[in-house]
C-alpha cells in the first residue's frame, strides 16, 4: 500500500471526573470516586495462532499478483474457508487498467455473516500483493510475500469468521458482519520510488492505487449496501506495529475511532493503539466512505521521525519474519470486542 500523508493534528487529551460526597449531613473527609466504566461484554477469545497460519497459507502460495496463477488459486482458496465457515460468499470480478496500462483480471470478494441482520459492520482489507519490491535497495523489481501489507489483514478477517460462525445462535453478536476484500489494490505508481515510470492513469485523472475499492465503490455488492460504519485491516501483524489515529478515518467516523482505540486501551493493547493523531492517507477507506460507509483504517505506521511506514514496506523484508502473534492478538481481539459491544 502506498499513501500519501496529508497533514498532521494535535493529539485529545482525556479529563478525569472527580465527584465530593458526604453522609449524614455530618462533615467527613472529602472523599473522590473514579467514574465507573460500563463492564464490557464478554466476547470469545481470537486465536492469534489460527490468524498466523492463515498469514503463512497466503504467503505460501507465492505473490498474490493479479494476473498470476498463485492470485487465482489464493482467491478460490479465500473463497472455500469463508464457504466453509457458513458465510454467505459472492465474488466480484473486474477488469482494472494500471498504471503502466496493464489490464488487470481481478476479483473482490464478499462474505456475509448473519446476512439477515439489518444492522451490520463491515470488515475491509486487500488480498493481492504489490509486483514490484521499489523501496527494496537490492530487489526493486521482485514481487512481495505481503505478509503484512495485505496477508495480515485478510488473516484477521478469516479468524474473526471462523470465531463467529463457531458461536451459538444464543451468543452470536447483534450485528450482521461483512468480510469485503478487495484485489488489485497494491498495483500503484509511487512518485518517490519509480519516478522513472510512467504513470498512464495520471492523465486520465485516475487514482492509480485502489483499484478494487474504487471498483466496489460504484459497483456497490450486495446492490444498495449499507453498514452502520467499517473498518479497514492493512498492515496489521508487523512486530511493534503502531496504529495511529488517521485523519480521514476521524473526519468520517470519528465514534467508531474512539470506539476502537479506547476498547483496545481497556484490553490491554494500548501499547498498539496508540492515542496520537496523524494526518490523512490515502487507502481503501476512502473510497469506501465516499461509498457511503463510514470507515477507519487501522493501519501500521511510524508514530515519530520523517518515514511515515516500517521498514519492510514495499520491500522483500515483508515476509513472515516480520509477522508478530501478539499484533495479530490485538487486532483481532480489539475487533471482537468491539463487535460483541453493539
Amino acid at each position: 500500500m502506498n499513501f500519501r500523508l496529508f497533514r498532521l493534528a494535535p493529539a485529545l487529551l482525556a479529563a478525569g471526573l472527580l465527584i465530593a460526597g458526604c453522609r449524614d449531613q455530618q462533615k467527613t473527609p472529602e472523599a473522590t470516586t473514579e467514574p465507573t466504566e460500563k463492564p464490557l461484554p464478554k466476547s470469545p477469545a481470537f486465536s492469534a495462532d489460527s490468524a498466523y497460519a492463515y498469514v503463512a497459507r497466503q504467503v505460501a502460495f507465492g505473490p498474490r499478483v493479479p494476473n498470476s496463477k498463485a492470485h487465482v488459486k489464493t482467491g478460490d482458496w479465500l473463497v472455500r474457508e469463508f464457504k466453509k465457515y457458513g458465510l454467505t460468499v459472492r465474488e466480484q470480478p473486474f477488469e482494472a487498467m494500471a498504471f503502466d496500462g496493464k489490464m488487470l483480471k481481478s476479483r473482490n470478494i464478499v462474505a456475509q455473516f448473519n446476512p439477515q441482520a439489518a444492522r451490520r459492520v463491515a470488515i475491509f482489507a486487500h488480498w493481492d500483493t504489490r509486483p514490484f519490491a521499489d523501496k527494496d535497495k537490492e530487489h526493486k523489481n521482485a514481487p512481495l510475500d505481503g505478509a503484512s501489507d495485505g496477508a495480515s489483514g485478510v488473516g484477521v478477517a478469516l479468524e474473526v469468521a471462523r470465531v463467529l460462525a463457531a458461536q451459538p445462535d444464543s451468543l452470536q453478536p447483534n450485528v450482521g458482519v461483512d468480510f469485503i476484500l478487495f484485489d488489485a489494490e497494491d498495483y500503484g505508481h509511487d512518485d518517490t520510488s519509480q519516478s522513472e515510470l510512467t504513470n498512464q492513469l495520471e492523465a486520465l485523472g485516475k487514482d492509480s492505487w485502489c483499484l478494487g475499492s474504487q471498483y466496489w465503490a460504484k459497483n456497490l455488492l450486495p446492490a444498495g449496501y449499507k453498514a452502520q460504519y467499517g473498518i479497514l485491516l492493512d498492515m496489521v501483524g508487523a512486530k511493534n506495529a503502531k496504529f495511529s489515529r488517521e485523519q480521514i478515518s476521524r473526519q468520517n467516523a470519528f465514534s467508531t475511532v474512539a470506539k476502537v482505540w479506547d476498547t483496545a486501551a481497556r484490553i490491554g493493547y494500548s501499547d498498539v493503539f496508540i492515542f496520537r493523531d496523524m494526518g490523512g492517507i490515502t487507502d481503501d477507506h476512502v473510497y469506501t466512505n465516499q461509498a457511503g460507509v463510514p470507515t477507519i483504517d487501522i493501519i501500521d505506521t511510524l508514530p515519530f521521525g520523517d518515514e511515515t511506514f516500517p521498514a519492510y514496506h514495499h520491500t522483500t523484508q515483508d515476509n513472515m519474519s516480520v509477522i508478530d502473534r501478539r499484533t495479530l492478538k490485538a487486532v483481532g481481539q480489539t475487533l471482537l470486542q468491539v463487535l460483541y459491544g453493539e
